[in-house]
């Protein structure tokens, strides 16, 4: 049989990848030709309760992210509307998160330059963000976030979450930080204690009255949109006192109603002098903008898939989450993530179908449509709600943030969990969020990796009888010429250095002739550990002895045979005579590769050449 070219093979594996999984362009039109009234119905109902929760979040994360509040309103409506287009969860609901908002916010903090033209890079942050996903997706990209330890994100919410409180206290005072100090936690804390005598008593009396009645609601009434109705409550007293100029409380810092020409389209100006410039600096930020957009909405599509029962499909969401993105770099909108709180919401609310996702968009923009003509009514709405009440709202949802639960769970499950929590934790508090989460990602893959690396070798000797039994050293080995080495666990380049080392622990025993390596449980082989192999087998016939594989699975022989190293493995071997020095696996009997190898071991001894049986005591352990 004719070997294929190496590069047949390599686009022969390309091929396989793309068409391994393929993107739905349409996954919409099989629910819309089921769809029906009950489902309308259903839909309708769940899309409102999300509406009332998703506006007010929207107007707290463009505050969180110190943007105008039509950013975070209109990437609310826009993702929502797009996203289940695309998606494959029918319960997803995309649009602003508290960790996404921060880390824009800490990025343009920490570049004053940038933060100068902040309004003018976000279409186009927001767009890269969206390609991102969207080349993610494409690549199948979602399918390694399993590998990120959901520590990851658990200590790097709870970062933000302390972030946020500090960042929001000067709304809470009244008063405003010294930007120049604010870049980092502990110049947030400093500039907090520096700034408290002056604290104005009526903007802190807004936040407590706010806050205190927040968190009265949620043990109340825990089910109810109290984010909201604390909103228009504390909207409807300090605001209308403030709008009106009344006592003290005319102090109290309001924000602005956006207009009607501020929900039209806002194209990223591509072909502007620097563009390019403007790429290059926000690179860093736009990746781990989508790398945590795609690790929430990953985390929230599995949450929600072990509710309902459907299957994840990770890579379908990721590509929604990308084309959500570019929709609202085309209206002005904030970078869009998976937002666990409203995907449950909707979900408890009794969802039928993706449409109430999509309802939730058009509610959402109908609203904005009627907060931006408020003003010409005369009561422009936006102009009643304090800056202080929302910090205090913003604050009461931080602490929503710290899953106790979960943060126990990590801090108690392995050390390794431990020291990824607070590894991200803690540089999420010195580093950039931007450079926090791929910290904790990092560490993370390194400790996986550490427990990965360690391949378990286990020697055994061969009895007259044939039974297989381990043994601890060489006065054990009844056959000093012979060496049975079962090998188990992943054969990648971090395993190899340990497995050459033990290999070359067994080896040094001078008495030792042929050695047999039992691959059936080695996995995932890679260049760097066939080059291990084949420098192990050049050693060994070096020193006139001679290396035999048994048991080695279809995956591990197509690896040594395109790799060339099968035919250096058989160099002394006379193929016409049937001779072999490499025994695959034998799905019928998987006892008969290790036969084989220890016939062909006494073969190149010398010594007899009595059939060898091989047998497995199920009450001993099994290879």
């Amino acid at each position: 049989m004719l070997t294929r070219h190496p590069v047949s093979r390599v686009l022969q594996g390309v091929r396989s990848f793309f068409t391994g999984e393929v993107l739905e362009m349409t996954p919409w039109i099989g629910p819309l030709r089921r769809y029906d009234l009950f489902k309308l119905q259903a839909d309708a109902r769940a899309a409102l309760n999300v509406t009332v929760l998703a506006i007010p979040q929207g107007i707290a994360y463009a505050a969180i992210a110190e943007l105008p509040i039509v950013y975070g309103i209109v990437c609310s409506a826009v993702a929502a509307i797009v996203a289940p287009l695309f998606a494959g969860s029918r319960h997803t609901i995309l649009g602003p998160t508290n960790a996404t908002a921060f880390m824009l916010f800490s990025f343009f903090a920490a570049s004053p330059a940038l933060r100068a033209r902040e309004v003018e890079l976000i279409p186009l942050l927001v767009m890269m963000v969206g390609i991102f996903c969207l080349l993610g997706a494409l690549l199948r990209i979602a399918d390694l976030l399993q590998y990120i330890s959901r520590s990851v994100l658990v200590g790097y919410i709870a970062g933000a979450a302390v972030l946020i409180i500090a960042n929001q206290s000067k709304h809470v005072i009244g008063v405003e930080f010294d930007s120049a100090n604010t870049r980092t936690f502990i110049g947030q804390l400093g500039e907090l204690f520096k700034n408290m005598h002056r604290s104005h008593w009526p903007s802190v009396v807004t936040a407590l009255s706010t806050l205190l009645g927040y968190l009265a609601l949620m043990r109340w009434k825990p089910r109810w949109p109290n984010f909201a109705l604390m909103l228009i409550i504390s909207s409807a007293i300090w605001g209308t006192l403030a709008f009106h100029k009344i006592g003290l409380f005319s102090q109290v810092e309001c924000f602005t109603t956006f207009q009607l020409q501020d929900l039209t389209l806002s194209l990223p100006l591509l072909n502007r002098t620097g563009i390019f410039d403007d790429v290059s600096a926000l690179m860093g930020l736009a990746f781990a903008l989508a790398f945590l957009a795609s690790l929430e909405n990953t985390v929230m599509a599995k949450s929600l898939a072990s509710r309902t029962g459907e299957a994840p499909q990770v890579n379908q969401d990721m590509f929604a989450v990308g084309m959500a993105n570019v929709a609202s770099s085309l209206v002005g909108g904030m970078p869009a993530s998976g937002s666990l709180t409203r995907s449950a919401l909707n979900e408890s609310s009794g969802a039928r179908t993706r449409f109430s996702s999509l309802l939730c968009g058009v509610y959402t923009l109908l609203v904005a449509i009627a907060i931006a003509l408020s003003p010409a009514w005369g009561v422009p709405l936006i102009d009643f709600v304090p800056k202080a009440a929302l910090a205090a709202l913003i604050i009461g949802l931080a602490f929503s943030l710290f899953n106790l639960r979960n943060i126990r769970v990590c801090l108690r499950a392995t050390p390794d969990d431990a020291a990824v929590l607070i590894a991200t934790f803690a540089s999420s508090l010195i580093a950039p969020l931007d450079t926090a989460i791929f910290l904790g990602a990092a560490v993370s893959i390194a400790l996986f990796l550490r427990r990965a690396s360690r391949p378990h070798l286990v020697e055994y000797n061969a009895s007259e009888s044939g039974d297989l039994s381990e043994i601890h050293g060489v006065k054990d080995r009844k056959n000093p010429s012979i060496s049975l080495v079962h090998v188990e666990g992943d054969l990648f380049f971090g395993a190899t250095e340990i497995f050459r080392s033990q290999i070359q622990r067994i080896t040094s025993d001078p008495s030792l002739k042929v050695i047999i390596l039992r691959l059936k449980n080695a996995r995932h082989l890679d260049a760097t550990s066939v080059m291990a192999l084949q420098e192990l087998a050049s050693f060994v016939r070096s020193q006139q002895r001679h290396l035999l594989i048994s048991g080695c699975p279809r995956s591990v022989y197509r690896v040594l045979k395109n790799s060339g190293v099968l035919a250096i493995l058989q160099n002394d071997c006379d193929r016409s005579k049937g001779e072999s020095n490499v025994f695959p696996e034998s799905p019928n009997n998987p006892n008969l590769s290790t036969r084989g190898a220890l016939k062909r071991a006494q073969q190149l001894l010398g010594t007899k050449t009595a059939e060898v049986v091989i047998f497995i005591d199920q009450k001993k352990k099994s290879i």
